[in-house]
């Protein structure tokens, strides 16, 4: 019998992975949104989103609601890694029937404590005039907390059940508490000032300054726990009460805590594990002694697991089996156990007595004669074993319940492994020594890939409270600061609306005869006058001319679409620096080499040439080389005609397989390489490393060209709008100082507030400024981070990951950068991406939104229906820029339905297809 007890009481490994596995489960379920009304384990959010990093300092207040008491501390930190807290306290007696009477009396209550200790703890001194102290509110009742400083009660229990408080917000109803104290000329800021002398008889002495008291958090002795136990630069991220109760909270990924609104950084979980079983998930470990814990409670079918597990409940586990083995006749068998009927006489203590006595033996016959009872040396020695079964399942079970946590903690961060600390509290923690060493290594056999580290916690509902209250004055006070430095960088909708028209000021200038050569915005004609109408057909050039490296490709157009072959050419440094002729007779060597390989060599095909350096177009095949750039200088070509000088390599050359019918730019090439796909493609956009964008406007509209019949594509060059100051108002000092450190300062102004080569700078200037003001990497000074260019544009897209993922890449970044971050520093740097990159996007939609806009009021249309030809690395791979800037323009033009095609290499395809539809429309012609 003895050993069939003790084998209920010992649960197998594989069993406690199951239960490990179903806690994971319910944890999931407790923090979906769609099931976490159902979740037995309720995963409530806390709203603590950071831990102590030892710079906390100042006067906090703690005012603690116990069993029949009010405990008030005063508690002051100096910012030494949270070492040597002072720590002030005084606990005051309730009044008899003050838990069962009105809510606001007990709340009076409350505040009047508080105004008695102050009364006594702070000297009269006149350096503590107008002084504020933030307030923390251990509440340890059931509450949905939707802010740290908001929870409304939803029940009872302990033995209170104080009138009109259920459905109320109790911080709001200290806080009323705490104001009724106020002084006459009560200050609306927020707080309540308080004057711990009111009522004072005229022959004590003067009153000193009284004291703005205002509650700023409310939480639970768990997450205190937590809270103590980071210091020195140790984060505590887990935080468990092994005690009467039990419970367990942890720092999740916020994404992940769905009933809340916050998606950036993490969030304290307060699991609430108690329940956990209260499904049926823990009926084959519950033994018959549990059963019977169970139907003596007061809650019969909940709180299963702490019922395994709470102190208030394994003296009555034991006494169950010893009665139970008594009926079985294996102990006190010549004795009257008739005692051991009575509930609460086998205690807790008893139990920890018995297990942590040496001379174990002689420890339980002392306690069993003082109940009463004779027992035999044996009946000693099966007690002692049934007393370290009950305690040993209780600390296998935490320690199943924190492996769930951690495995799930490394799993969501996307860890390999997982180091953490772990503060724990609690009267079977500090009772039986033997708790850490268990709860360890089960905890270790079933999350071998986590190793925790258990720190002590010292007065988790008290030291803890004035940590959480520390922690949310000192976040608040980084916030205000770091709003204030991305405050000009955040755009309003009026802001974006006045950008908008005032891009649609600068398109009507470019596009004015008179007005042209003064506009921001060229709007040049690109001499396109349609897009592809799917009639295209036959084999069609194409040469990408932009950098040291360019293209040869044949594109060929079918009724079953369109097949490419390309290679890629090299242009030796000596011929980009030598003549004209040089260059564009290897340009032609080239194209002979692929049109060779590719059997291309008896026809004379169409070419589209995109050519990217800065020109003045003339006609669909003339263009004017105004400045080389990107390293080329070769002599003889500025202020030629390219298409020209190409055609004349190729006379040299005596190469007659190929007509130069158009010259592109890849904005264009963009937007007819989607319309190939799509007929409504109208507009081309480039965001990446430059930005630019053209649409088709009406031949009457472009005064720089003669003709009014029919549409043109303008190329608008979009990229130096605000060159001429309209958009000064929205540089910020960070722009500036990017704008001064380029090439060309005060030129290309939009697309420095845009394009990805610009970007990666923004970020870098914000970051620098905000370590200057101790906002990041705790004021450290961070060498590499003054280095130009150091920080890339595409960090920004792996910084921004929204699936919170992204934090061993962000580690990657910041070890490149030699940047000692902690995890919220990494939060900040997302911060700071995001508002960058979102105003990016903002703008560039603003710039879309007076295109599509000017197109519709072209046409008359109360509904434009319209396609933009997208390219671009920004656009294509940053998580988010896509999704804002269609966000925007939905929101800036409501009457156009925009849709986003991402185009497949517009400067080889786009100009092949342009060279098609100019082959269609001459053929049309003849």
């Amino acid at each position: 019998q003895i050993q069939r007890a003790l084998r209920s009481l010992s649960i197998p490994l594989e069993r406690l992975h199951i239960m490990k596995g179903h806690m994971m489960e319910d944890m999931c379920k407790g923090l979906s949104r769609q099931t976490h009304a159902q979740a037995k384990v309720r995963m409530l959010p806390t709203y603590i989103c950071s831990t102590p990093n030892g710079t906390e300092k100042g006067n906090f207040l703690v005012v603690e609601l116990c069993q029949n008491q009010v405990r008030t501390l005063l508690v002051t930190l100096y910012g030494d890694g949270n070492m040597s807290p002072q720590m002030m306290y005084k606990i005051f007696d309730m009044p008899e029937g003050l838990m069962q009477g009105e809510g606001e009396a007990l709340f009076d209550f409350i505040a009047q404590c508080l105004s008695q200790f102050l009364a006594e703890t702070i000297s009269s001194d006149a350096n503590n005039s107008e002084l504020y102290l933030p307030l923390g509110f251990v509440f340890p009742f059931s509450c949905q907390q939707t802010q740290l400083d908001k929870a409304e009660l939803l029940s009872w229990s302990k033995g209170f059940s104080c009138s009109g408080v259920v459905g109320k917000d109790v911080v709001e109803l200290l806080q009323s508490s705490i104001d009724k104290l106020n002084r006459p000329d009560t200050s609306e800021t927020g707080g309540g000032w308080m004057s711990p002398w009111k009522g004072r008889k005229p022959s004590q002495s003067a009153p000193s300054p009284p004291y703005r008291v205002e509650v700023v958090a409310l939480l639970n002795d768990t997450v205190g726990t937590m809270m103590t136990c980071s210091m020195e630069g140790r984060a505590c991220e887990v935080g468990m009460v092994a005690d009467k109760g039990s419970n367990c909270c942890f720092m999740a990924e916020a994404y992940l805590v769905e009933i809340t609104d916050e998606t950036s950084g993490r969030m304290c979980v307060n699991t609430e594990w108690g329940c956990f079983g209260d499904d049926g998930t823990l009926n084959d470990v519950f033994t018959p002694y549990d059963e019977s814990v169970d139907e003596e409670s007061s809650n019969p079918g909940e709180q299963r697991f702490e019922k395994m597990v709470g102190s208030l409940y394994l003296g009555e586990i034991v006494r169950h089996a010893l009665i139970a083995l008594t009926a079985e006749k294996a102990i006190f068998t010549g004795t009257n156990a008739a005692v051991l009927k009575e509930k609460g006489v086998f205690t807790m203590q008893h139990v920890l007595e018995i297990v942590n006595n040496e001379d174990s033996i002689t420890e339980v016959k002392r306690i069993l004669e003082a109940l009463g009872l004779q027992p035999s040396e044996r009946d000693c020695g099966r007690v002692h074993q049934i007393c370290r079964a009950v305690m040993g399942r209780a600390a296998t079970l935490h320690a199943t319940g924190l492996a769930a946590i951690l495995s799930y903690m490394c799993q969501t961060r996307d860890l390999e492994s997982l180091m953490v600390n772990v503060g724990v509290e609690g009267e079977l923690y500090t009772g039986y020594p033997r708790f850490e060493e268990i709860m360890l290594s089960v905890s270790r056999l079933l999350s071998p890939e986590c190793m925790a580290t258990i720190l002590p916690s010292r007065d988790g509902s008290g030291r803890g409270a004035a940590m959480v209250t520390a922690v949310a004055l000192r976040l608040a006070a980084q916030r205000r600061a770091v709003n204030e430095v991305l405050a000009p960088l955040r755009l309003s909708r009026e802001d974006l609306v006045k950008v908008q028209a005032l891009m649609r000021e600068e398109m009507q200038r470019g596009l004015g005869k008179e007005t042209n050569a003064s506009a921001s915005v060229r709007m040049l004609p690109t001499y396109v006058t349609h897009t592809p109408d799917g009639t295209e057909k036959g084999d069609f050039l194409a040469l990408d001319l932009g950098g040291t490296n360019f293209r040869v490709l044949v594109v060929r157009v079918t009724e079953d679409g369109i097949t490419m072959a390309s290679e890629i050419y090299v242009i030796p440094a000596a011929i980009m620096q030598g003549t004209g002729e040089e260059l564009f007779d290897h340009i032609i060597d080239c194209i002979i080499d692929f049109q060779t390989k590719q059997n291309l060599m008896t026809q004379m095909l169409p070419l589209g040439f995109t050519f990217s350096f800065p020109c003045k177009q003339v006609g669909l095949d003339k263009a004017l080389l105004l400045t080389w750039t990107k390293g080329f200088s070769a002599s003889g070509c500025v202020g030629q005609d390219v298409v020209q000088l190409l055609r004349d390599a190729a006379k040299r050359k005596r190469h007659l397989g190929m007509q130069v019918v158009a010259l592109v730019n890849d904005t264009v090439g963009t937007m007819m390489a989607c319309g190939y796909d799509d007929p409504k493609c109208e507009i081309g956009l480039i965001v990446g490393t430059g930005t630019n964008a053209c649409y088709m406007e009406e031949m009457k509209n472009v005064g720089t060209v003669e003709g009014e019949q029919g549409r043109m594509c303008i190329n608008m060059e979009w990229g130096a709008f605000g060159d001429n100051g309209c958009l000064d108002h929205l540089f910020t000092h960070f722009d500036k100082v990017v704008d001064e450190s380029t090439i060309n300062p005060g030129k290309q102004r939009f697309e420095k507030l845009i394009s990805g080569m610009y970007l990666g700078e923004i970020v870098r200037q914000i970051l620098m400024v905000m370590t200057e003001k101790e906002l990041l990497f705790q004021g450290k000074p961070c060498p590499k981070l003054q280095t130009k260019d150091i920080f890339k544009t595409k960090f920004l897209s792996t910084i921004e990951l929204s699936n919170g993922l992204a934090l061993r890449q962000i580690r990657t970044i910041l070890n490149e950068l030699e940047l000692d971050a902690t995890f919220d520093d990494s939060v900040l740097m997302r911060e700071v991406c995001q508002t960058v990159s979102l105003r990016a996007a903002q703008l560039c939609a603003a710039g879309l939104a007076a295109v599509v806009e000017k197109m519709r009021e072209n046409r008359g249309l109360d509904q434009l229906s319209v396609t933009v030809g997208v390219d671009g690395t920004l656009y294509k791979l940053h998580p988010c820029f896509s999704s804002n800037l269609q966000k925007t323009l939905k929101d800036l033009a409501p009457n156009c339905n925009v849709s986003f095609l991402l185009s497949e290499d517009g400067s080889g395809k786009g100009a092949a297809l342009v060279a098609a539809v100019a082959d269609r429309a001459a053929n049309a012609m003849e």
